[in-house]
This record gives C-alpha cells, structure tokens and sequence, in this order.
C-alpha cells in the first residue's frame, strides 16, 4: 500500500481537532493543526492577533510550519498519516481575507499533495470562540466555502464528513480508507 497523507479541513470548530485526538486514539499517526503554536507564540511575543496584524508573516510561519509536517508525515513508518489542515489552507485563508501572496504559497501547494482530503462542514451547534478563534460562525461559513474553493482548484475530490458523533464520523473515514 502506498502511503496515504490525509488531510482533514474545514471551518473554525468544525470538529477536526477532535476527530483527529479520536483518530490518535485509535492509534493512527496523527499531525495537530499547528496555527494555534504560531498564535500562541507570537501572543507571547505581545503580538495578541498576528493574522490580523501582518497576515503574509503569519501565512508564511504557518506555509513553512505545514511544509514541515508533510515532510515528517512521508517519513513516518505508519502507511497512513492524518493531518489536520493542509497548505492549500492557507491560501484559503488569504483569499478570505483579500490579500496578495506569494507565488511560492502556489508552488508550495502543487509540490505538497495528499492522497485524500475529507471536508468537515460548519456545525453551529457545536462551534465555540476562544484566544486563537475569534471567528464568528458567519465568518466560518465564509471561510468553509474558500477552503473548498480551493481544494478543488488544485484538483482535490473532496470527501463531505457528515455530522455526527465522533465515532460515526471515524467509522466515515475508515470506510472510504479501506476501500
């Protein structure tokens, strides 16, 4: 079997965070989203939102971050690796925002692909805001659709994660795994 980086997306508190803990559970090799390092840093740094503040520094901190962990993830043992986010993520992001990027943001993403990207909607009902998510549900939802836009401008066949409990939504994933 030939290994397989999957990537989990969607908008704020969608339930990737906590489909990807039930997934290391289960045991699978299993990459963290890794803007809220960046957030947490540079809040140490007096910096209280950096992707508010200088959005190309914190896209390029993140671009570099998931470069990193898609690296580590070809390299590991396990045939199956989950991350939750992926580069073209950023892009989704900077398109959300309005703002210019970088060619090598594209390059990046065309360099960098994984075997199968599976799309947790926005879900109302279970979105939360803290220090790193100051999105509003709206907000989420537009983030959602340019997240999507994106995945597919790269050529992604999105796989659509219902709602559902947790592990219903594990039973999800390993169903179009295995197959």
């Amino acid at each position: 079997m030939e290994k397989e980086i999957i990537v989990l997306i969607g908008g704020p508190s969608s339930g990737k965070t906590t489909l990807i803990n039930a997934l290391n559970q289960k045991g699978y090799i299993c990459y963290p989203e890794i803007s809220r390092e960046v957030i947490q840093k540079a809040q140490q740094d007096g910096i209280e939102q950096l992707f508010l503040e200088n959005p190309l520094l914190f896209s390029e901190l993140l671009l570099q971050g998931r470069i990193n962990q898609y690296h580590q993830a070809k390299s590991e043992a396990s045939e199956i690796v989950f991350i939750d986010r992926g580069l073209p993520d950023v892009i989704a992001y900077m398109n959300f925002i309005g703002d210019q990027y970088p060619d090598a943001f594209h390059q990046a993403c065309l360099s960098h692909t994984y075997s199968k990207v599976f799309v947790l909607p926005p879900w109302e009902e279970i979105y939360t805001s803290d220090n790193e998510r100051y999105e509003s549900f709206e907000e989420a939802v537009q983030i959602q659709l340019h997240l999507e836009e994106t995945y597919k401008q790269y050529g992604y066949e999105l796989i659509h994660v219902p709602k559902d409990t947790v592990e219903k939504r594990v039973a999800f994933l390993m169903d179009f795994i295995q197959k």
